[in-house]
C-alpha cells in the first residue's frame, strides 16, 4: 500500500494531472448499502406475502443480497463489484429460478402462457371458448402464446424438458437478447459521434447484470416473467428509433403490441422519436411496418375466436369481465373502481386525462434523444398503471426498467445525427480527451 501511495503522485506529476475522484455512486460503501437495501426489500416477502413463490424468492434473494453487500465492502478494487454482482445473481436469480422451475412452482401466468401455446398448436387460437374460472382466461394477445410452445413440444418427461420448456426461461431469454440487440443498435451510429472519455462509467454488461439481479427484475423473472419480453422489446424499439432505423423499430413494435395491449403507448413515443431523428417519412414507414406485423400476428386469433378474445383480453383485465380479475393491488385506479360503477368511470376518466396529458407533451415537446423518449414512455405507463381500474404493482417493472436501462445505454451523450446525403463526414466531431491520466500517448496533456 505504501508503494502505491509513492508511485501514484509521481505518475500524476509526470502526466500533469491529479487522480480522478471516485464518484459517490461508484464507491464500495454505496454498492454495499444498495445491496443491503435490496436484501431488506427481499426479506419482507417471507413475512408479508401469502404466495409460496414470493416467500421462497425472498428468502433466497435476501441471503444473496446480504452476501453481495459483504463482498462489495470487503474485497478491494474493481473485482469486488463483479464478484458481488455474481453472488447477487446466484442468490436472487439462478438458485430460486432453478428450484421453482424443477419443482413446478410458478404464478398462474406461467401456466396460462404454456396452456395458450398448447391451444395455439391444437386449434390455432390461444383462447378457451368457454372459460369458467380465472385461470382459464388468457389476458394476453396471441403472440404471447409463442413463448408457451416450447413447453407444449417438450413436455415434462425429464428435468431437462421442464427446464428448457418453461415459459419463464424463454421470457428471460427474450428480455436479455432484446437488451443485447438494443446495445448493438446503439453502437451503430450511422454518422459522426462525439466521443468523450468517462472512465468512471459502469460498463454496460455490469450495469445490465445489476439490473437483472435487482429485485425489480429478479422477482418477476423467477416467478412469472410475463412482462420481461415487453420490456426488452420496448427498449429495442426505442434504440432502433434513436438510430433512425424505421424497419427495425416497426418490427419490434409489431411484436410487442402483439403480446399485451398495455404496450401500445410505445407506438406514439417511438414514432415521435423517429420523426425527430430521421424525419416524417421514416416514422410513416415504421408505423406501416408495425401495423402490418401486428395485424399478421393478431388477426388469426381474432378471426377464430373474436368473442373470447374481447372478453379475455379487453374486458377481463379492466375489471369488466364476467369474472373479477385477480389484479387487485391498492393503486388509485383500483381503489376508485372498488367504489362502484361511478368510481370505475371516474378511474377511466382520470386514465384518459392522463393519457391526453402525455400525448400533449409529445406534441409540445417531442423527445429527440433515447433517454428523453424512454422517460416519456415510462411516465405514460406509470400514469396508466396507477389509474387503471385493475392493476398490480408488478406492472411497474416495465417503466422502472425503461428509465434505468436508458441511463445505462445512453448515460449522457446525445443521439448522433444521421449523415446528410451528399455531405462529407465531419472529421472534427471526434473529440479526444486532451489531458488527464486517460489521455492517449502523444497528447502530452496539451490544452
Amino acid at each position: 500500500m505504501r508503494l502505491r501511495r509513492l508511485e501514484y503522485p509521481a505518475t500524476a506529476a509526470a502526466t500533469g494531472s491529479a487522480a480522478p475522484p471516485v464518484p459517490w455512486w461508484n464507491r464500495r460503501e454505496t454498492w454495499a448499502a444498495g445491496w443491503l437495501l435490496a436484501a431488506g426489500w427481499a426479506a419482507a416477502f417471507p413475512v408479508v406475502s401469502s404466495l409460496d413463490t414470493h416467500r421462497l424468492w425472498g428468502t433466497s434473494a435476501a441471503l444473496g443480497y446480504t452476501a453481495a453487500a459483504a463482498v462489495s465492502y470487503g474485497l478491494p478494487g474493481p473485482r469486488a463489484r463483479r464478484a458481488a454482482v455474481t453472488v447477487a445473481l446466484a442468490g436472487a436469480v439462478a438458485a430460486p429460478l432453478l428450484f421453482l422451475v424443477l419443482t413446478g412452482g410458478a404464478q398462474s401466468e406461467v401456466d396460462v402462457i404454456e396452456r395458450s401455446g398448447q391451444l395455439l398448436l391444437e386449434q390455432g387460437t390461444p383462447y378457451l371458448p368457454y372459460p369458467d374460472k380465472v385461470t382459464d382466461y388468457t389476458p394476453y394477445l396471441p403472440a404471447m402464446a409463442l413463448l408457451g410452445i416450447p413447453k407444449a413440444l417438450m413436455g415434462e418427461h425429464s428435468w431437462a424438458a421442464r427446464l428448457l420448456g418453461d415459459a419463464r426461461i424463454w421470457c428471460a431469454a427474450a428480455f436479455v437478447l432484446c437488451l443485447h440487440a438494443a446495445r448493438l443498435t446503439l453502437r451503430q451510429t450511422g454518422g459522426p459521434v462525439r466521443r468523450t472519455s468517462r472512465p468512471e462509467r459502469i460498463p454496460y454488461g455490469t450495469a445490465v447484470a445489476v439490473l437483472i439481479a435487482s429485485p425489480v427484475v429478479a422477482l418477476p423473472l423467477c416467478v412469472s416473467g410475463v412482462d420481461l419480453p415487453l420490456t426488452g422489446l420496448c427498449c429495442l424499439a426505442l434504440a432502433s428509433a434513436a438510430r433512425g432505423r424505421p424497419a427495425a423499430a416497426g418490427l419490434a413494435l409489431a411484436v410487442v403490441c402483439s403480446l399485451k395491449w398495455t404496450a401500445w403507448p410505445a407506438i406514439a413515443v417511438v414514432l415521435v422519436l423517429l420523426g425527430r431523428v430521421a424525419g416524417g417519412r421514416a416514422a410513416l414507414r415504421c408505423a406501416a411496418t408495425a401495423a402490418a406485423g401486428a395485424t399478421l400476428l393478431i388477426a388469426p386469433g381474432a378471426l377464430l375466436s373474436p368473442a373470447a378474445m374481447v372478453e379475455q383480453v379487453l374486458a377481463f383485465p379492466t375489471g369488466r369481465g364476467d369474472l373479477p380479475t385477480p389484479a387487485a393491488s391498492p393503486l388509485p385506479g383500483r381503489l376508485l373502481a372498488d367504489l362502484g360503477p361511478a368510481g370505475w368511470y371516474a378511474a377511466v376518466g382520470l386514465l384518459l386525462c392522463g393519457g391526453l396529458a402525455v400525448a400533449v407533451s409529445l406534441v409540445r415537446r417531442p423527445p429527440a434523444r433515447l433517454r428523453a423518449a424512454a422517460d416519456r414512455l415510462a411516465i405514460g405507463l406509470l400514469v396508466a398503471f396507477a389509474l387503471a381500474p385493475a392493476g398490480r404493482f408488478g406492472y411497474l417493472t416495465l417503466p422502472i426498467v425503461l428509465m434505468a436501462w436508458a441511463r445505462t445505454a445512453d448515460p449522457s451523450e446525445p443521439v448522433p445525427s444521421l449523415p446528410v446525403r451528399g455531405a462529407r463526414p465531419d472529421r472534427t466531431a471526434l473529440v479526444v480527451p486532451s489531458r488527464g491520466p486517460y489521455a492517449p500517448a502523444g497528447t502530452g496533456g496539451m490544452r
